[in-house]
């Protein structure tokens, strides 16, 4: 989890123009958006290393996969598009990506957080 949301986190950096085109229209400052979620992909995966952080990290992940959804929402609406210039996203891939591949990412991360181990005096 840690190196997929390092990498994830520094494609915004690397490759902005992927993510802004499936930001939706109605989200304003779609630049600042990418780099938002670029950072908090970035700090989370490194917040995830340690024991004290991890589960305030998975929930931040939990969070902001959350928060993700209006895009995944777009790129079923918009599918059939490219994305970064050769990745063909067909409506299958779309609905993939929001009715499977969202739900188990987090899944995941609520496991990483451990509902068990969570108390407020940890937060």
């Amino acid at each position: 989890m840690v190196a997929g949301y390092l990498l994830a986190g520094a494609n915004h950096f690397y490759n902005p123009s992927s993510y802004i085109k499936i930001i939706p229209a109605y989200i304003p400052l779609p630049g600042l958006i990418n780099l938002l979620a670029g950072f908090f992909e970035i700090a989370f995966a490194v917040l995830l290393i340690f024991n004290k952080t991890r589960a305030l990290a998975a929930w931040g992940i939990i969070l902001m996969l959350l928060a993700f959804l209006p895009v995944h929402i777009q790129m079923v609406h918009d599918a059939p598009f490219l994305l970064g210039g050769n990745m063909l996203v067909t409506p299958l891939i779309a609905w993939a990506r929001l009715v499977i591949l969202q739900p188990l990412l987090i899944l995941w991360a609520w496991w990483y957080a451990g509902v068990d181990k969570l108390s407020i005096d940890k937060v």
